[in-house]
């Protein structure tokens, strides 16, 4: 941070609306209140729904501060008080074991991940379990560029972390392109999977032995692929990309298919996952599950065709459809503990390509528009 004026500075990233280059925008650092945390960027990557912001095919107010996946360094802290940022309660499964094993409070130097939004734990939808959907929610990287909260977006030298935020305390040894889709894509993957195990009827450990398939082979649909095959189950991707197929195979599928050539085999699968958000994908997920299984839909998040749904089918085969959008704090604690047991396992440093400093982050969406790789980083440190 630099001084302008007679406080410290920091740089964001603005989008004012499509077609427009980001506007390179000098902020005075807030002072921060109770529970809130000032962090330093170290990596941000692109999400495709930055892609789909700045190319005019997501509706956002401007100006904006774009990037909601990160991993960063705490430099300062607010006062403390009973609405502090939180590290989230662990989930019950094995994975969470080792993440906080004491609670000892976020302090500068801290490594973390956070979440995409800050909720307020009050409302009826956070004391119903859906601090994703709370009536206040604010996100990261979709707000609007305003005084009172103007380090908002990852895309800039800091973000401020509002209170109500869930934070990860991370450890060094993973990279930074490991962590950083964390707080987005590894999370949502996670609430997937946590979604299926739950329509299983069987909690933690339900998918073991199962047979999977995965359609959409992004990073959700990767991140899934390795999280299934970790919990036992024997897992298909279904991409049309044969790069991805082939990344797959790398991230624990033991089957691939082309669905341009390829038929999902019918009342075949205990769990479908479906991340592509295609109806074509949606339509043969519907077709694919077995008796007694469970479909998730993670990936329609856009406008599409309608998919018919033959109820008949659904309810005398006792199948579960279950929607995910985001996910609950204890899944980001779930999805750090993946990446800390099993991140080294499997090739989650190679998804993030290209990496832009922080003035490139217009070269940065357009190099992620053309999909070459998973992610494309920008890191502010970079000159």
């Amino acid at each position: 941070m630099s001084g302008r004026g007679a406080g410290p500075t920091a740089t964001a990233m603005i989008f004012d609306g499509p077609g427009r280059p980001l506007r390179e925008t000098t902020v005075d650092v807030p002072a921060l209140g109770p529970g809130e945390l000032l962090v330093a960027v170290e990596l941000a990557t692109v999400c495709g729904s930055d892609v789909h912001t700045a190319l005019g095919h997501r509706a956002e107010p401007v100006p904006l501060g774009l990037g909601h996946e990160a991993v960063g360094r705490i430099v300062a802290v607010g006062a403390a008080d009973g609405s502090a940022p939180r590290v989230p309660d662990a989930p019950l499964v094995p994975d969470a074991a080792p993440l906080v094993p004491d609670a000892a409070p976020l302090a500068p130097g801290d490594r973390v991940v956070w979440s995409i939004a800050a909720h307020c734990g009050a409302c009826a939808r956070c004391r119903r379990g859906m601090p994703q959907k709370c009536l206040t929610l604010r996100k990261y990287g979709h707000a609007r560029f305003v005084s009172d909260w103007p380090l908002s977006g990852g895309f800039a030298t800091h973000v401020q972390l509002l209170a109500g935020t869930p934070v990860v305390r991370v450890g060094e040894a993973l990279p930074a392109a490991v962590l950083a889709p964390a707080g987005c894509g590894t999370a949502t993957a996670y609430a997937a999977l946590a979604a299926a195990e739950r329509g299983l009827r069987g909690g933690a450990g339900a998918l073991a032995d199962c047979e999977v398939l995965v359609t959409g082979a992004g990073l959700i649909g990767l991140t899934a692929s390795a999280m299934a095959a970790e919990r036992g189950a024997r897992v298909t991707v279904s991409d049309p990309d044969p790069e991805r197929r082939a990344l797959a195979s790398r991230f624990g599928a033991a089957r691939t298919l082309d669905p341009r050539r390829d038929a999902v085999p019918p009342a075949a699968f205990d769990a479908v996952i479906e991340v592509s958000g295609a109806p074509a994908a949606v339509a043969a997920g519907l077709d694919a599950v077995a008796v007694g299984g469970a479909v998730v839909w993670v990936g329609s998040v856009f406008p599409a065709d309608a998919v018919p749904v033959d109820a008949e089918r659904i309810v005398r085969g006792l199948a579960t459809i279950a929607g995910v959008h985001n996910y609950a704090p204890a899944e980001l604690a779930g999805a750090v503990a993946f990446l800390e047991a099993h991140g080294a396992r499997y090739p989650f440093a190679e998804l993030v390509g290209e990496i832009h400093p922080l003035r490139g982050s217009d070269a940065a969406l357009a190099r992620a528009a053309r999909q070459r790789e998973v992610r494309v980083g920008i890191a502010p440190a970079l000159a």
